[in-house]
């Protein structure tokens, strides 16, 4: 990535007006009311100024440069490492911190239809959404589907697990998962697969490199409505079958395992 020197403000405090922005991205309702959310640290802000998104307010230290991007309008503020430090939401502030405008897309069934997706069904940790974020970065996802009860994807916990994902992946809300489901199987008459324990072990089962990989919740899995609209159960089998095991994996760990083998046997095609 090429960087590119760049005139800064210096600064040796920010305003409290703007600490207190800052701090209220911790909270959902005020990233609703201002548009914004934040991110920290210089993989993640490189990665998002790189791909266009929007700075409202760049704070770093020194040593931070800005990358080649199409959103050069702000002026960076320098500021002392400790100043960086109080105003950090991380217990361990990196080198830069900025407030970005919180993108708006639609998703349409068509723009979808020929792709692999991914859809959550009501996930609540922000870690594991964050990490399924990056997942599908790394698996060449484009696309996130969601329940309107999961997690916020603008949550700094998500922002900073998804390490730069989140800058090539779409995320949308949908008020009924249930219903997206149908309308896309209607419309497409592609796969619906489903995580389940009773499942079809996705190791001897023939897998299309199109259509929606459902993960359900980390307590609860996929909720009875939407599994009305799974088409194809699928299950990672624990090894060896006849041991007794950990009751299920973690849903990022599951992601990733389930995503890796439909593209191991699209690769094979």
């Amino acid at each position: 990535m090429l960087l590119l020197p760049v005139k800064v403000k210096k600064c040796i405090m920010l305003s409290k007006n703007q600490k207190r922005l800052i701090a209220s991205m911790a909270q959902k309702k005020q990233r609703n009311l201002t548009g914004l959310f934040l991110a920290e640290g210089k993989k993640t802000v490189n990665e998002l100024l790189r791909t266009g998104f929007q700075p409202h307010l760049i704070a770093c230290t020194e040593g931070w440069s800005y990358p080649n991007s199409p959103t050069t309008s702000i002026t960076p503020i320098l500021i002392s490492k400790e100043e960086l430090t109080s105003a950090s939401l991380l217990k361990t502030p990196q080198n830069v911190l900025a407030l970005f405008k919180q993108p708006k897309w639609d998703i349409k069934i068509d723009a979808i239809k020929d792709e692999l997706t991914l859809a959550l069904d009501g996930i609540q940790d922000p870690g594991n959404l964050g990490t399924i974020i990056r997942l599908a970065d790394w698996f060449g996802i484009r696309h996130i589907i969601c329940s309107d009860d999961t997690v916020d994807w603008f949550n700094p916990k998500v922002v900073q697990a998804s390490m730069g994902g989140m800058a090539r992946v779409k995320v949308h809300y949908t008020a009924s998962l249930s219903q997206f489901l149908k309308d896309y199987h209607n419309c497409n008459q592609t796969a619906v697969y489903g995580a389940f324990l009773e499942g079809k072990n996705i190791y001897s089962t023939p897998l299309q490199n199109t259509g929606i990989i459902v993960m359900g919740n980390e307590g609860n899995g996929i909720r009875p409505e939407t599994a009305k609209q799974i088409s194809e159960k699928i299950t990672i089998p624990s090894f060896p079958a006849t041991h007794i095991t950990s009751e299920s994996l973690n849903v990022g760990v599951a992601t990733a395992i389930i995503c890796a083998e439909f593209r191991r046997q699209a690769d094979r095609c």
